[in-house]
């Protein structure tokens, strides 16, 4: 049985209740004590049917390996316990399979893990879909958006140190087979309050932060910033540091994902200016300055931050300072300029910091939008994933809170529609009866915030476009006057009495009640947040500026196309997103996953019942267990349910062999369950009442425990019979062994005697046998010594006759010699004196000559070319024929040498003295390739059915093929190729497929260029305006570069219709790639570089070659 096979269900061994829909009984304290119970034992998720509950554990917990992610994978939703990856699996699988969209809903207040949640449920969707290099970037870039966006639109608050002040709903896009594809991010309502004003224990978003501690300190000076946090006034400091939160290392995660994501370098810099700027923006600080009319005009104090911040971003210094003195005001055909006092230039201060990072925020998620969006227009499936701001309730409520408690009413309007709405389809899918539920329906407060007669969003825009005085008070007087009567509205000033004395209602507030509770709004400021208003002329100041992405941000300051018309507010675009996102959420099958906080202390282990009540009540989580209870409280499908249920009756146990439903109703009836406590659907079997299921459980719990002790008696029955036929095997084994052993040693025995009494009868015959040879032998050797002796003195006698014969025969032969050298002296005695000198003269050079001849033929040299050695002159008159002799015998040598040599090993040494002169004493490399012959064909072009394509395109004989490196200038990596020389051209072709990629004649070849180390990196120059030259010159490099060229030099100077292929041997020269010219250097690299020649790009006109050191 597998791993997989022996997990437990969701009613197996479950801590407490596993579904909320199972709770018996049924109520609020049974609810909280059943969240608590699983709490305290890490089991932080429990459903609600097809609805995941998520507590935070403010701690780390082993539930999110690989290995929980391949357990969940392709399980149904209830086989295995309560995880976000059973709800993120069932959602891919959905989609996948079923092909319909998916959105997953992640609601709860701040703090309670929406965030986190989010990031599991696409990280589980990554890890399931599809392999490849491609789905690999698109899930990367999909993970990587992530940490971008919460660095600069999350920010520590006193209930979450990394809490969303944005709302964030992101479509993921898949092709047919599940695989992404891309995606795109909608962000709602970021809080660009906070960029110039946090609450106390607060801080601003992280990226300050991040930047100031983890960037680099060139990076700071350029961007003229210090990393003493108390320097600038944006900055809170009684919660500048975070435990557990690492700003520089999230600094360089934050920067590595942006890379990732696609962002380039430029961008990147343009951003952090952008950063500094708004850091710069709240050092500006304003003076008053009295003007003749009376009235004061603002002044900047200290011009060094201005100066800086218009340096950041490329302003004129006095337009900016203009746009902070006076405001501009157009009227059809009018101009109207006011001077701004220090308060109003705060305020313009302030709202040009705000707007700045606002868009500049506006512009990430479009930039991400670009890089991770789908390539293909093919029809697409998609999965949204929404992670928005929970529901908030603060000792001070403003304008924010007013918009994104509006946001969370209408989700959980939408949230209870789409509930009862699934419900109801799947009694009708499955043929059930159906009885309407009571439940509360929160359309009357939408209605009362949203309406566009008399919703507060509408009274709001209606009071800031009149004209005349409009405050926060005249606001509150209209909703007084209309809203009075309202069940949900409450207000000291209303025309409703029963609030008149309410004390905890202040006169300046009014109180909405929410479905989550009554939350007490301060009208203070919601005209002005609602306008969100940038003069004019810091618009046009803006756009002026020379930074990359000023004109982006601020398109409304383009002079040319100046808008009269007011921009519309923050509350009507809010509306008008929170309507798209609404439509876009009810074409889909939505997943819930409410987030619960289970205290305020971000403690672990810590479960306050209170809060958590509070959260239970406003997320209307009972509501949903009493909708999902009203007609039937489980529900599952009739395999798997008579799977597990038909050891309970005689006719399924233990194999079923007709259709599921059947069995399921053989089972039910043989257990005599109440008809009106179950109802058959079309695939599924429907529970009325938690009782009954629990009443299936406890009989298959008892029928286990019986099986269990059945399957232990037979166990052990056959336990035992095995034991004793493993014991009988046994004996007959060892009986078996112990006659052979018996056998073999009596074997033995007689086997040793009878080699005894052989050995004695051997041992008889063979001394017989050698004293008879004894015998032979000796007889033998006395006949040879007789013999022996005779001969040798037979052998004397003739020798004594042979001497006396040789010295009679040589006496005679004396004295006729004495006789005839007498008589001749006698005969020439007269002419002795006459020519006794010249004779002795030449007698004697004769015999020196001779002498000196036979003295050289033995003291000859090699017959070695090479060989310089020659005998000592012996005499000085011998001078000139001595060394005439060693010309004709060196010459006579050679030509012996030389007619050894074949015409294709003269044309290799012809080569070799060709390199000699292009290379010795040049190049480094030269003394290596001596003793290497060249060999030209490496490859074997002709005979290599690999290369039978590339030779029939080769119409004449290939003079050189070896395989070389073709260097990339992007990166220095090199990329095989096949070299190719003929006597008219070169070729580069593909080395795995034979393409030829390259093809150049050699009168196009302009020169080769090396450098004077022992690198094998050379460059073939093209002549420009040749045909050739398009693509640019080559830069290579092979193990056989001598050859290489010398050959290509031979070939070129072989011709009398070319010019000779010159040779240029520098360790710094230029390379022309397409319309760029690329100096290439060549370094000695150190030791700690290795012994292998690496190729570096530095920039984009330079290559460097680290050499090794010989």
């Amino acid at each position: 049985m597998s791993k997989m096979e022996v997990k437990t269900s969701l009613l197996d061994n479950m801590i407490g209740v596993g579904d909320m829909v199972l709770l018996e009984p049924l109520s609020e304290e049974t609810f909280i004590g059943n969240l608590r119970k699983r709490f305290e034992h890490n089991e932080i998720y429990t459903y609600i049917g097809s609805v995941v509950i998520s507590m935070n554990p403010y701690k780390s917990l082993p539930i999110y390996t690989a290995d929980k992610v391949e357990e969940y994978r392709n399980r149904n939703f209830y086989e295995l316990s309560p995880h976000i990856y059973a709800l993120a699996d069932e959602a891919y699988r959905s989609l996948r399979d079923q092909d319909k969209d998916q959105c997953i809903l992640i609601t709860g207040e701040s703090g309670a893990g929406k965030t986190e949640a989010s990031k599991l449920v696409m990280s589980y969707v990554a890890a399931v879909c599809g392999k490849g290099q491609e789905v690999n970037k698109v899930k990367e870039q999909l993970l990587q958006s992530n940490p971008v966006l919460e660095a600069f639109g999350n920010a520590k608050t006193v209930r979450n140190d990394n809490s969303s002040r944005f709302g964030k709903y992101m479509d993921i896009e898949f092709d047919f087979k599940g695989d992404p594809l891309g995606g795109v991010i909608s962000n709602y309502l970021l809080e660009k309050s906070r960029v110039v004003k946090q609450p106390r224990g607060e801080r601003n978003f992280h990226i300050f932060y991040q930047l100031l501690s983890g960037a680099s300190d060139d990076t700071l000076k350029k961007l003229k910033l210090d990393r003493d946090f108390s320097k600038y006034n944006y900055l809170s400091l009684d919660s500048a540091t975070v435990n557990g939160l690492d700003d520089a290392a999230n600094f360089r995660t934050v920067r590595n994902a942006m890379q990732i994501v696609g962002f380039m370098e430029d961008e990147l810099q343009s951003v952090m200016e952008l950063v500094a700027a708004v850091l710069k923006l709240g050092n500006i600080e304003f003076k008053p300055e009295s003007r003749v009319n009376g009235f004061d005009e603002s002044r900047v104090k200290d011009k060094n931050d201005l100066k800086e911040m218009c340096e950041l971003l490329g302003i004129e210094q006095s337009v900016l300072e203009r746009a902070f003195s006076y405001r501009t005001v157009e009227a059809k055909m009018e101009k109207v300029s006011t001077t701004l006092n220090v308060a109003q230039a705060y305020y313009a201060r302030d709202a040009l910091a705000k707007n700045l990072y606002s868009r500049m925020f506006s512009w990430l998620v479009t930039r991400i939008n670009e890089s991770i969006k789908a390539q293909t227009k093919s029809r697409k499936k998609v999965m949204g994933v929404l992670d928005i701001y929970g529901f908030e309730i603060f000792e001070d409520n403003s304008f924010e809170q007013f918009i994104i408690n509006y946001c969370n009413e209408k989700l959980q309007q939408i949230f209870i529609e789409l509930t009862l709405r699934e419900e109801q389809e799947e009694y009708v899918r499955e043929g059930i009866e159906w009885t309407n539920i009571e439940y509360f329906n929160n359309a009357i407060i939408c209605d009362l915030i949203e309406n566009n007669q008399n919703g507060i969003l509408a009274m709001l825009d209606e009071e800031c476009l009149r004209p005349g005085t409009v405050t926060d008070e005249t606001f509150l007087d209209k909703l007084n006057t209309i809203c009075a009567e309202h069940q949900h509205f409450e207000s000291r000033l209303s025309k409703n009495s029963k609030f008149l004395t309410d004390h905890s209602l202040p006169h300046s507030c009014f109180r909405i009640q929410h479905y989550a509770g009554k939350v007490l709004y301060r009208v203070e400021g919601f005209v002005d947040k609602n306008n969100d208003l940038l003069y004019r002329d810091l618009s046009q100041a803006m756009y002026k500026a020379n930074h990359s992405l000023m004109k982006l941000l601020f398109p409304e300051g383009n002079p040319a196309k100046v808008n009269l018309k007011r921009p519309p507010t923050a509350g009507f675009q809010f509306k008008a997103s929170v309507g798209t996102l609404m439509k876009n959420l009810q074409t889909k099958n939505p997943n819930y996953i409410r987030c619960i906080k289970p205290n305020d202390k971000k403690a672990s282990q810590v479960f306050t019942d209170s809060l958590v009540c509070h959260q239970v009540r406003y997320l209307g989580l009972m509501e949903n267990v009493r909708v999902r209870r009203a007609g039937y409280a489980f529900r599952q499908a009739y395999e798997p349910c008579l799977e597990r249920y038909k050891m309970l009756c005689k006719q399924t146990w233990p194999h079923w062999k007709g259709p599921a439903r059947e069995g399921v109703e053989v089972l039910l009836k043989g257990l005599e369950v109440p008809e009106e406590e179950f109802a058959y659907g079309r695939s599924k079997i429907f529970i009325r009442n938690p009782r009954t299921l629990f009443f299936l459980e406890e009989k298959r719990r008892q029928c286990l425990e019986d099986l269990a002790t059945l399957i232990q008696k037979i166990y052990r029955g056959w336990k035992c019979r095995t034991h004793f036929l493993l014991l009988k095997k046994s004996q007959v084994v060892v009986s078996a062994w112990y006659r052979r052993y018996a056998q073999q040693q009596k074997y033995k025995k007689i086997k040793s005697s009878s080699i005894v009494v052989q050995s004695f009868i051997r041992g008889w015959k063979a001394r017989k046998i050698l004293r008879e040879l004894k015998y032979q032998k000796r007889c033998k050797e006395a006949v040879t010594t007789i013999s022996a002796y005779w001969h040798g003195t037979q052998a004397r006698w003739e020798l004594r006759r042979l001497k006396d014969e040789a010295r009679n025969k040589r006496a005679v032969s004396v004295i006729w010699a004495a006789w005839l050298g007498t008589k001749v002296r006698r005969e020439y005695r007269k002419f002795f004196r006459a020519n006794a000198g010249k004779k002795i003269y030449e007698f004697t050079i004769q015999k020196i000559m001779q002498k000196y001849f036979l003295g050289l033929k033995n003291t000859m040299p090699s017959m070695s070319p090479i060989d310089k050695t020659w005998p000592a002159r012996p005499y000085l008159f011998l001078d000139g024929t001595h060394q005439e002799l060693r010309r004709i015998f060196h010459l006579w040598r050679c030509k012996k040498y030389r007619s050894q040599f074949t015409e294709e090993k003269k044309a290799i040494y012809e080569e070799k003295l060709e390199a000699s002169k292009i290379f010795k004493d040049k190049k480094a490399l030269y003394p290596s390739s001596v003793g290497q012959p060249f060999k030209g064909d490496y490859l074997e072009i002709n005979k290599n059915p690999k290369y039978q394509k590339l030779n029939s395109v080769m119409d004449e004989k290939v003079l050189l093929a070896d395989v070389v490196n073709k260097i990339n200038r992007a990166n220095g990596k090199g990329a095989p190729r096949i070299f190719l020389l003929t006597k008219k051209k070169f070729v580069l072709a593909d080395q795995k497929t034979g393409q030829v990629k390259a093809s150049v004649p050699l009168p196009d070849l302009n020169s080769v260029s090396v450098s004077t180390q022992s690198d094998g990196f050379f460059a073939l120059k093209l002549k420009e305006g040749t045909p050739s030259a398009a693509k640019g010159d080559f830069l290579l490099s092979s193990d056989r570069l001598i050859e290489i060229i010398t050959k290509l030099h031979r070939t070129g100077a072989a011709s009398a219709e070319r010019e000779t292929i010159g040779v240029d041997i520098s360790d710094e020269f230029l390379v022309q790639f397409k319309q760029d010219k690329v100096c290439v250097k060549f370094i000695q690299a150190g030791p700690k570089n290795g012994n292998s020649v690496a190729c570096k790009r530095k920039n984009n006109r330079l290559l460097e070659v680290s050499v090794p050191s010989p």
